[in-house]
């Protein structure tokens, strides 16, 4: 018996992000894979000082998980709706290079796409990125989408 293969897409609003989607759907229409969107929430570094700050957390916590669905996640289902592809999205709150790992694995995915946003070499070698990470240490093939 042949398992349906699985792909995850690392999605963060940004227009990289959208064609990273598309990049997917697209060869998943072609393989019958199925497609999850995946958008990591980052830990912002915001340490509460008072009880008061420490009892708006969950609040803003809340509202930073319904922004993800709405503006991130669901636009991604509705355009994709009608590709006849299995999709499905989840969001996770972490750092993004540890949250893909993880859901990759727990997923048992056979490909993952990310977005390369554009920076220059420079910024690369400085500060790293996700997509450059990512393609050195996910441990199953990646697609880099331009």
């Amino acid at each position: 018996m042949v398992k349906t293969q699985k792909y995850l897409v690392g999605v963060d609003g940004s227009e990289w992000g959208i064609r990273a989607s598309e990049r997917a759907v697209s060869l998943a229409k072609q393989t019958g894979a199925e497609v999850i969107f995946f958008t990591v929430i980052p830990w912002s570094g915001f340490t509460p000082m008072s009880l008061e700050a420490i009892a708006s957390r969950p609040i803003e916590k809340t509202e930073e998980e319904k922004s993800a669905m709405k503006d991130i996640l669901q636009p991604l289902l509705d355009k994709h709706a009608d590709s006849g592809v299995p999709l499905s999205a989840d969001y996770t709150w972490g750092h993004p290079v540890e949250s893909m790992h993880k859901k990759a694995k727990e997923e048992k995915v056979n490909l993952v796409f990310v977005g390369r946003r554009g920076r220059s070499r420079i910024a690369d070698l400085v500060m790293g990125s996700v997509s450059n990470t990512l393609a050195h240490t996910i441990g199953v093939p990646i697609v880099l989408v331009p």
